[in-house]
């Protein structure tokens, strides 16, 4: 395979998102919906949580001056009551209302119970155990502010505030356009005849593209003809961005670079990543396309590679850093100096075992696999006994 051009992934992928616009649209959500989604807006608190103030723990509500020099030696006296004033406390349990009149809670442990009377053995200052209004939520603080992303527990402070809509970003809709003349569609429960295999890499691409956040819209399989990938690829630019593939390699029958180049910009078409090298990226119409190869381990890099983070950028979606942990090589990772190369390990505590580190059309690897080491495109491979950082595998 011999291409005029081969791009640094770093460069390939700064001019790729440099033409992405990210999305305006908006909607407005149930908080208990808005899981994973970001905000539009930043969200103000319309009241104090709590609204009250509150016992932090079992105990009794009590004046503190009433406890000046309490000691195990020295115990003082106070009547059990459902009103506070001088000798007297008020039992409470926790997230009790402490009434007016009371400035500290006593815990139920310095107290000894006898009768309607309770024997104390320690002091407390003001505001000991006591959960003043406002001490977690103040009103109009900024809870979230634009662009978070929510999660379960900020719908549940959500909850807290009675705020039960959010106004959203609306996820980004990712065409997928899968081409080949040898692609049969799911579901297939018939071995495929040979020379024919089932699209797996459009369920693959769609699965990922709604876990990072996007909407997939699957297309039917396009035959390897410029015409009719000319016409999918017009068909769905009202979408926010465009994934095809297969037919991005220099063979006679990979018209897909061509077809970007002929509706757009043809901005690279060759990469310097391994797998995925056939990789190639366009902007069609402000729509940005990501032309990824037909063989699913280096589809999938190139879509790590390159889907994510445009995918993130048009959706507004804050980058997210990859879930990495270090491990020690127990065996040696060869790679191409010039390419960044993406090794499948298997991990085993702290070792990390390569699995493959080579060739581009086996999925199963990368199911049987933990992560990636990524080898930068000026390092030749990875010594055995090397410490690596692993980049897990969503």
């Amino acid at each position: 395979m011999i291409f005029r051009e081969r791009t640094d992934v770093g460069e390939a992928k700064r001019m790729f998102l440099a033409g992405i616009n990210s999305i305006d649209r908006t909607e407005v959500l149930p908080s208990r919906s808005a899981i994973g989604r970001v905000l539009s807006a930043s969200i103000l608190a319309p009241r104090n949580v709590p609204h009250y103030r509150r016992s932090a723990m079992d105990g009794f509500a009590v004046r503190s001056v009433d406890l000046i020099g309490a000691s195990p030696t020295n115990p003082v006296m106070l009547q059990i009551s459902d009103e506070i004033m001088e000798g007297t406390c008020t039992p409470v349990n926790t997230g009790d209302y402490v009434p007016d009149d009371a400035d500290a809670v006593l815990m139920m442990e310095d107290t000894i119970s006898i009768g309607d009377m309770i024997e104390i053995r320690a002091q407390v200052h003001p505001g000991k155990n006591v959960g003043e209004i406002g001490e977690d939520v103040r009103k109009n603080e900024i809870i979230f502010n634009k662009s978070h992303i929510l999660r379960p527990c900020d719908i549940a402070v959500l909850a807290s505030l009675g705020i039960s809509e959010v106004k959203v970003y609306s996820k980004p809709v990712v065409a997928i356009i899968p081409t080949g003349n040898d692609l049969l569609p799911l579901p297939g429960s018939e071995e495929p005849a040979p020379g024919k295999t089932l699209d797996i890499n459009s369920l693959m691409i769609g699965e990922y593209v709604e876990k990072w956040g996007g909407s997939a819209r699957y297309c039917d399989i396009v035959p390897e003809d410029a015409n009719l990938i000319e016409e999918a690829i017009k068909a769905n630019l009202d979408t926010d961005m465009i994934v095809v593939s297969g037919g991005t390699s220099v063979g006679d029958r990979d018209f897909v670079p061509a077809v970007v180049e002929k509706l757009g910009r043809k901005l690279v078409h060759g990469v310097g990543l391994s797998p995925g090298k056939p990789t190639a990226l366009g902007i069609v119409e402000n729509v940005p396309v990501l032309c990824m190869p037909g063989y699913p381990a280096a589809g999938l890099v190139a879509l790590f590679a390159f889907g994510k983070p445009a995918l993130r950028k048009s959706g507004n979606i804050p980058d997210i850093p990859d879930t990495t942990v270090k491990a020690t090589l127990s065996g040696k990772i060869l790679s191409r100096e010039g390419y960044v190369s993406y090794a499948r390990v298997i991990l085993e505590g702290n070792i990390a075992h390569p699995l493959m580190t080579a060739g581009a059309g086996i999925l199963s690897s990368i199911a049987k696999s933990d992560g990636f080491v990524i080898i930068p495109e000026n390092v030749e491979g990875c010594e055995e006994r090397s410490e690596v950082d692993v980049v897990l595998i969503e």
